[in-house]
């Protein structure tokens, strides 16, 4: 039961909402919005950031998970140069009397991590709703643990990269589990004041892991050949940051959604009040708990959408579904793995005597570019900074080709690398990466997010999702073929790829910023051509002289719309 303070806060808000929409908009003289305005009342907007500092720091912990991943990418590549990880797991050529990978090796040890993540996220986690997030993050993170310790352990034998590879497959299973449960707890934890910063932590902390763990290679790399520290110091951080992020949860109370949909909606309110800090009737905590049991209502209304619905194209969401395979597929087809699990080897191959110092400034350019990320993606939209990112990828993606087919070996693969060549391409490669991390990083997920109806979301999701795990696995198994093959010609590859993105993207790919997932339906519905679509307006909002039909047809013809 509400609470008479309550009650009458929120009528203040519904007679405010009613002069509101009787009133004009003047952008010079906006009057609050009903969300402000229920914030305004709430004790919560009287707290400074300095107050919720426990709460942002288990945030923070939580968030780990995405640092997991991100150590686990910046330190594989940089493995394969170490020598005594090419003694331990590599195999030896009688006739040059030294250590090496094969291409397949290479691949399937970085490549497995993947398929293994693919089978966690799919039945790994399902175990949040099963038994509640914090229980599921513990049991996932401890699955990632056993993984670890496999890896760590790999002694002498004629097998031993056998081992290896079983651990690599059960971390992966670990973290698919963590890729689920972690940003899912991470957006029901964080306090709705700080809702927006404190989930930003997740991708965050995936690009600061890439940069530590390029940090932890350089560091390590100048132990003796015969000391197995090279590799087992980052392996065994790895078994570190799990701990970490369990030990933090413990202060974490369990998520008010998990509650809501077990009908404990007093405890919901509990966790709310906690993470929040304000008293159990605070108007914007009540706004919160019903906007939470409003959800979980129409989830058990909706039910269990059949894999039939999945296909329907009245609804659009078989087009929807088919964009969004396609959207997360062209983001590992935009090259960017090809850097950051092979960027070490990469680099040695443009005549780096250091290429591990180089792995550090990438890093650093992807950790900051994300930063830059979270004001672009809000101040221009989702279609605008696409096609923004495709292009100056494909620009970048061009000139490192060019440069490293032409001009690196001017005399000669034989012979030393151009210096000069080689500074320009990794100028080129930073540039990339700062396009990437800005545009094609986290867009996808945001898009795809953003796309599909309740009753089929998670569904969606977890097709879309597992098709970006699958085709990182492919582009990880097969970069070290296609390299040996055609040399820095798979630049080229990528370019084509990057090509048809800008295409799709400005055809298929609606504007979708500042609607609510129900506009988005909405509009999905309306028929709208996509390059249109940042024009559209909600049927609730629209003025006497909007012109929707206008939005559905176009007088140019072809490739004339995109040019």
């Amino acid at each position: 039961m509400k609470s008479d303070t309550t009650n009458s806060s929120i009528d203040d808000v519904q007679v405010d909402k009613q002069k509101l929409e009787d009133t004009s908009f003047d952008a010079n003289n906006a009057l609050p919005t009903i969300e402000d305005q229920v914030l305004m009342k709430s004790a919560a907007n009287q707290k400074g950031i300095g107050e919720y500092a426990g709460v942002i720091i288990n945030c923070f912990l939580i968030a780990f998970g995405g640092f997991m991943f991100g150590f686990d990418t910046g330190t594989i590549g940089g493995f394969f140069k170490m020598s005594n990880f090419m003694r331990r797991f590599g195999s030896y050529h009688e006739g040059r009397k030294e250590y090496y990978f094969t291409d397949a090796r290479t691949g399937l040890m970085v490549s497995i991590f993947n398929i293994g993540c693919c089978l966690g996220g799919l039945f790994l986690g399902g175990l949040c709703d099963k038994y509640g997030r914090k229980p599921a993050l513990t049991i996932v993170a401890g699955v990632y643990m056993v993984g670890i310790l496999i890896q760590i352990t790999c002694m002498d034998h004629p097998h031993v990269w056998v081992q290896y590879l079983i651990g690599r497959i059960i971390a992966g299973l670990g973290f698919g589990g963590i890729a689920v449960v972690s940003p899912l707890m991470l957006g029901e934890t964080a306090p709705a004041k700080l809702r927006s910063i404190c989930v930003s932590f997740y991708q965050l902390l995936i690009t600061f892991g890439i940069f530590l763990g390029y940090c932890c290679n350089y560091g390590t790399k100048q132990y003796s050949d015969t000391n197995s520290g090279q590799w087992r110091v980052a392996i065994g951080l790895c078994f570190l940051w799990p701990l970490l992020m369990m030990g933090g949860i413990t202060f974490v109370p369990e998520s008010a959604r998990y509650l809501v949909q077990k009908d404990r909606v007093e405890d919901a309110r509990k966790t709310l009040s906690i993470l929040n800090k304000v008293p159990g009737d605070d108007p914007l905590l009540q706004k919160e708990l019903d906007v939470i049991v409003a959800a979980v209502e129409a989830e058990r209304l909706a039910g269990d959408a059949s894999l039939k619905e999945l296909f329907s194209t009245k609804t659009k969401v078989f087009q929807r579904l088919v964009m969004g395979v396609v959207i997360q597929s062209l983001q590992q087809l935009t090259g960017d793995n090809y850097f950051f699990y092979y960027g070490t080897i990469v680099f040695t191959a443009v005549g780096l005597k250091d290429s591990y110092q180089t792995s550090i400034i990438i890093g650093i350019v992807n950790f900051a570019s994300t930063c830059f990320c979270l004001f672009v993606v809000n101040r221009f939209g989702r279609r605008t900074v696409l096609l923004l990112g495709s292009t100056t990828m494909t620009v970048c993606m061009v000139i490192y080709a060019c440069i490293g087919v032409k001009k690196l070996y001017p005399h000669g693969r034989s012979e030393p690398a151009s210096k000069s060549a080689g500074d320009v391409m990794i100028v080129f490669t930073c540039l990339y990466i700062f396009f990437f991390a800005t545009t094609w990083g986290p867009l996808p997920y945001v898009v795809c997010a953003e796309m599909y109806p309740l009753r089929v979301k998670s569904k969606c999701m977890a097709i879309t999702t597992g098709t970006n795990w699958m085709w990182g696995f492919l582009i990880s198994f097969f970069t070290p073929f296609i390299t040996s093959a055609i040399h820095f010609s798979y630049g080229f590859v990528f370019m084509g790829c990057l090509i048809f993105t800008s295409f799709y993207v400005f055809f298929v790919v609606p504007e979708t910023k500042d609607l609510t997932l129900e506009e988005v339906d909405e509009l999905w519905k309306d028929d709208v051509l996509p390059w249109k679509s940042a024009g559209w307006v909600p049927a609730a909002r629209r003025g006497a002289e909007y012109d929707n039909e206008a939005l559905k047809h176009d007088e140019k013809t072809g490739l004339k719309r995109f040019f």
